[in-house]
């Protein structure tokens, strides 16, 4: 196996085990501030890879340089994820879902600026594609949910917050440097998560109450932060380096695809003929731009 394939295999298992994510929030959703569950999950995560960061002296000698390039990576990821925890406070998840299939462009244009990368003309009908059949599994082929689409300020918000996520992915692989140590640079980059919720913590004024966290809720934190947090970051890293930040990004037209698929394997929810032409849309316009890319 190629490691150009394997990298393949490996974001697909990520993009699945982030629609999971989007599966178990909901179960936390409501108990406590949204920023503070984030911290949260960004603690699990870095307190669970300190033995096996700490244990060994290449490693360890390892952290204070890459701590600076790791700092601003988690800064693109936190201020998302802080971002559209915000606007979810003034639109809906439907807006946010059918906004968020811009990141693939998006990427593709910043791409151009850090990596000189060009985009053939044929390639943004692909992305367009991409975008319609990702917006249908969203809409579940609802035509006039599509056409009340109406953008708002939380939506302004969280397109502002979707250019971080595509300059998180740029800066995986910008930052990296061929004598890292991937797990080193996912460390970093979690501790720094963790400073950033912290701040935002501070800045916003929001109180922790992890104690309203039930032993009900434990499975869904442990997943969020060991699946959806380390392992993703870890994946992320790892296949950003491989593929470029371009075709990681197109994976991301397969997120509403895989929480309609794990929907219909954990809760049994049917698939409508709308939501598979439009898994299959989004799917032929993902394989397009890996091959084009």
């Amino acid at each position: 196996m190629s490691k150009t394939f394997y990298a393949h295999i490996l974001i697909l298992l990520a993009t699945f085990i982030s629609g999971g994510s989007f599966l178990v929030s909901q179960k936390l959703s409501g108990v406590i501030n949204p920023i503070s569950i984030n911290l949260l999950r960004f603690l699990i995560a870095t307190v669970t890879l300190i033995p096996f960061i700490f244990l060994k002296k290449e490693y360890r000698i390892k952290l204070i340089s890459t701590f600076k390039r790791a700092f601003i990576i988690s800064f693109f990821y936190t201020s998302f994820l802080i971002g559209m925890f915000i606007s979810l406070e003034h639109t809906s998840a439907l807006n946010t879902g059918a906004i968020f299939t811009l990141v693939p462009l998006l990427t593709a244009l910043l791409s151009i600026i850090f990596f000189k990368q060009k985009i053939p003309k044929k390639q943004y009908i692909v992305y367009f594609f991409g975008i319609i059949g990702t917006c249908i599994v969203i809409f579940k082929g609802d035509i006039k949910l599509l056409l009340s689409l109406t953008l708002n300020k939380g939506d302004i918000f969280f397109l502002i917050s979707i250019l971080f996520i595509s300059m998180y992915s740029i800066c995986a692989k910008y930052f990296y440097k061929e004598d890292d140590k991937l797990i080193v640079l996912v460390f970093m980059t979690l501790v720094g998560g963790c400073i950033w919720m912290s701040l935002a913590l501070f800045i916003f004024n929001v109180p922790l109450q992890w104690n309203r966290i039930s032993s009900d809720n434990f499975v869904s934190l442990g997943y969020i932060s060991i699946a959806a947090t380390l392992i993703t970051a870890y994946l992320y890293q790892k296949c950003t380096v491989v593929l470029g930040p371009k075709k990681i990004m197109a994976y991301t037209y397969l997120t509403p695809a895989s929480i309609a698929i794990l929907m219909f394997i954990v809760t049994s929810q049917v698939l409508t003929y709308w939501v598979i032409i439009g898994i299959l849309i989004s799917t032929f316009a993902t394989v397009l731009l890996l091959i084009k890319s």
